[in-house]
Formats: C-alpha cells, sequence, structure tokens
C-alpha cells in the first residue's frame, strides 16, 4: 500500500463553525489535507450544542463539534476586528483553499469575501457554504438556515407526512448538512483540478437548499410526472412487523413480487387479478399484503426475515436501534463507528462516523483528536506569519486572538 494520501500537500484555512463545512473539511483532511479552523475567540457555535462533554480545562464541547472537527488545527481570532481581518488575509496566500460557511454576503462584509482574499492570493480555490448561495439573486438571501429549514423548503416533508399529520422536521439527522458538506468537497477537488490545468483560482459557491433539493429528486421529479398525491410511485416499499422490531422491503418489479409470494408462502398472489399490477400491490397493502408478510413473518427475528429475502434476491433491511446500529459488525467491520476518548472522566467513549471512502492503496490512519479551542493559536501564526511573543501578547491582551 501506499503510504501518501491522496490529498497530502493541500491545505484548507477553514472560517467554518457547525456542520455544513466542518463536516467537508474533516472528510478532506481524512484524505490528506492539512486544515486550519479558524474560530470566533471563544469558539464556534457547533462548541455549545447539547449533548455535550468536558475538554481538560472545564469547558463544554458539543456533539456537533466532536462529529466534524477531527484531524484540524484551532485558530482563535477575531474576524470583526481589522487587526483579526489583516492576520487572516496575510495568512490566506499560504493556502490552497480559503473556505467559510457563513450567511451570504457575511464574510464581505467583513472584508473577507471572494474578492478580498483573491486580490491577495489569485489562484485561491475560495468555498463558500450556505443557505442559499451567493452567486444569484435569491429571494431567501437575507435568511439564516439550518439543515431542517432547507430540508423543509426542498418539499420532503411535506412529500413524506402522513394523512393527517403535520410535517415532522428533521426525521433523518442532518441531511441539509451533510449534503452540502458533499458538494462542497466535489466543488473543492474539482476547482483544486481545474486550477492544476489552468493555473487560475476561482470561487466554489454551494447552496445547502440547492443540496437538499438534489438529494431529495423525486420531489419535483415526481410531481412534474404526475405523482401528485405524496406517495413514491408504484413501488411497495414499507416497514413490516416481525417478532422483535420492524423491517423495510422494497419490491419495485414483477419478478421480484412472484419470489416474495413464493417466500412468504402466498403463490396464489401471482395470479390474483388484484395484485397484477403495481398499482394493485399499493391498493390492497393493507388489506392483502401486509397481513400475509407479517403473518409470515410472526416467529422470526428481523434479521431472520431479512437474511431469507435475501437469500431470494429481495432488498429488504432491519430498522436498527441506536443501540443496534453501534453493536453491528457491518459498521465496525469498515471502522465506521470511531471512539473518542472522553477527558471528564467518563469511560465510555463518544462515538462519531468513520469515513466512508475506503480507498485500496492508501491505508487508514487514526484520526487525530478534535483541537480545543484555540489550542493551535500561537504556533500557527508563528509559523505562518512569523509573530513573535510580544506580538502574540499584544493581540492577545488586545482579544484580537485568543
Amino acid at each position: 500500500m501506499n503510504s501518501e494520501r491522496p490529498l497530502d500537500g493541500v491545505r484548507i484555512l477553514a472560517l467554518e463553525q457547525m456542520q455544513a463545512l466542518p463536516f467537508a473539511t474533516q472528510l478532506l483532511g481524512r484524505l490528506g489535507a492539512e486544515v486550519v479552523k479558524v474560530e470566533p475567540i471563544r469558539g464556534e457555535s457547533g462548541r455549545s450544542s447539547t449533548p455535550a462533554m468536558l475538554d481538560p480545562d472545564g469547558r463544554a464541547v458539543g456533539a456537533t463539534f466532536l462529529r466534524n472537527n477531527l484531524n484540524k488545527r484551532s485558530v482563535c481570532i477575531d474576524l470583526k476586528s481589522s487587526e483579526g481581518r489583516d492576520l487572516v488575509l496575510r495568512m490566506a496566500p499560504n493556502f490552497d483553499v480559503v473556505a467559510e460557511n457563513s450567511k451570504a454576503g457575511s464574510m464581505a462584509k467583513l472584508g473577507l469575501g471572494y474578492d478580498d482574499v483573491a486580490a491577495v492570493h489569485p489562484a485561491v480555490v475560495y468555498v463558500s457554504v450556505s443557505g442559499f448561495g451567493n452567486s444569484a439573486d435569491s429571494p431567501y438571501s437575507g435568511w439564516p438556515a439550518y439543515a431542517s429549514i432547507v430540508e423543509g423548503m426542498s418539499g420532503i416533508y411535506e412529500l413524506r407526512k402522513r394523512p393527517g399529520e403535520p410535517p415532522r422536521a428533521n426525521p433523518v439527522g442532518a441531511l441539509g448538512d451533510i449534503s452540502a458538506a458533499l458538494f462542497a468537497t466535489i466543488g473543492i477537488l474539482a476547482a483544486l483540478r481545474h486550477r492544476e490545468r489552468t493555473g487560475r483560482g476561482q470561487h466554489v459557491d454551494v447552496a445547502m437548499l440547492d443540496a437538499v433539493v438534489a438529494m431529495t429528486d423525486i420531489v419535483a421529479n415526481f410531481w412534474s410526472m404526475g405523482i401528485r398525491d405524496g406517495s413514491l410511485g408504484a413501488v411497495l416499499l414499507d416497514t413490516f412487523a416481525a417478532d422483535d422490531g420492524w423491517f423495510t422491503l422494497q419490491v419495485g418489479r414483477e419478478e421480484h413480487f412472484s419470489r416474495l409470494a413464493e417466500v412468504v408462502g402466498h403463490p396464489e398472489w401471482t395470479t390474483d387479478a388484484r395484485l397484477a399490477t403495481r398499482p394493485g400491490w399499493l391498493e390492497h397493502l393493507d388489506d392483502v399484503l401486509r397481513p400475509g408478510i407479517e403473518g409470515w413473518a410472526r416467529g422470526r427475528t428481523k434479521f431472520e426475515v431479512c437474511a431469507l429475502l435475501g437469500d431470494a434476491g429481495l432488498a429488504a433491511g432491519p430498522c436498527l436501534s441506536p443501540g443496534e446500529v453501534v453493536a453491528d459488525e457491518h459498521l465496525r467491520s469498515r471502522n465506521m463507528l470511531v471512539p473518542i476518548e472522553r477527558t471528564d472522566g467518563v469511560e465510555d467513549p463518544v462515538l462519531v462516523p468513520g469515513n466512508p471512502v475506503k480507498l485500496s492503496d492508501v491505508p487508514e490512519r487514526p484520526d487525530q483528536r478534535i483541537p480545543w479551542v484555540g489550542e493551535h493559536t500561537d504556533a500557527t501564526l508563528r509559523a505562518e506569519l512569523g509573530l513573535d511573543d510580544d506580538e502574540l501578547a499584544r493581540l492577545r491582551a488586545a482579544s484580537t486572538i485568543f
């Protein structure tokens, strides 16, 4: 195996907070990039999320921060001060990528927008992740956004709500954040490749709403094709009860429906005129198919059910509880739950997702722990700008750095 990682040598200066950008820079860091995280004087807002653990100095470190900031260095700078802004602009030419995820236009107001950074570093790949983007006029440009806000605006909450119930906010975690982070990662890699070929930097602009609309692609697509009742089309897709919980089953083809009928002991379904079409499957889900499937599943665990269905070539999976996810052998074998040792006396570690990108020629390396707030401020400013102890002390006394 190659000991080098694909992004070794790439340097990222991240003016970031919460999750939409920090997840992206953490992923890039796991692939070899060096990430210097610029935080406000008392730390970015993800540190104050809950639940939390305590750092060695007794300060809270929130779950959002814990999940998204492995393999980074923390530098605390007051970006609202002229000297703080100057420090960032002086450091910027030392980095390949400068990235931020504030509300659209916020960095420009501070004098740290793309034009400001490109003036001192024309080859910079400057990345913006915001709720509604920086590069086009949007009626929502001035709105702050979290993942759940853009998820609701994508239409997926209305599409998937059950009759008589209100839309359910944030049903799948940070879809709005992670989707934006993944598209930002693609944009960064594409812009770096483009710069290799042309020598030119550029502004990569990702709107969280755009990212979620791409991820929830069926909303507008199905509507445009006449499916306007909130269904997922003529596909048998639902959850069913086994002895110890629930499992998800998806059947979308006639040959798969025939296999299902045989497996669950109802071969007569294949000649039942009511079930001759895919819409018929949905029409008779609750009065015919569900009783038959759940009757067959009775006396079996959800894992036993899914193994039998899988052996027949049918797509099914158990609905896992959080405790079952933590104990799952698949995730363990692929190093997808990474333990972070706690620093507040609690024995059990904090678990965060590992790196889903597995490369055959690049071995996975252990993650470096999250940085404590401002932990690398002095060392970074010495290395990047040559500041001495007296200058650092002066900036600290002025609350420009921490």
